[in-house]
């Protein structure tokens, strides 16, 4: 499964939504603060859009393929925060619309965070 799931992820990277390429420039190499993003991530069965992994935050962005897919995409959304990550969501339309409130969203969510102990740390 694994492997099957990394192969995914590699393809899905050669092949991005248009919304997905203009926020990956904006996140890549670390331009967005420094913060450290990777795109098409596999976490638990599911390949996540976006993840910065040391803020525990996945990004995803919902395009026409998500209507209709409300009830699965809440699963996945449960099973993603039962590992301590939290999924923020914003449509395609933020992205090509309102890009500057898009990034700013990210880094006060980052920077929370980043400054909140997880549930998992906690003894």
């Amino acid at each position: 499964m694994a492997d099957r799931m990394i192969s995914i992820s590699r393809q899905l990277r050669r092949d991005l939504t248009v919304a997905e390429k203009q926020l990956w420039h904006e996140l890549r190499d670390r331009r967005l603060d420094g913060i450290k993003f990777r795109r098409q991530f596999p976490i638990e069965g599911f390949i996540v859009d976006f993840i910065c992994l040391e803020a525990r935050l996945t990004i995803e962005l919902d395009g026409p393929v998500h209507r209709g897919r409300e009830q699965q995409d809440a699963v996945r959304r449960s099973i993603i925060r039962s590992q301590g990550f939290l999924e923020q969501r914003y449509r395609n339309e933020d992205v090509f619309d309102r890009l500057p409130w898009v990034l700013q969203d990210i880094r006060q969510i980052v920077a929370q965070r980043m400054h909140t102990p997880h549930p998992s740390s906690s003894g």
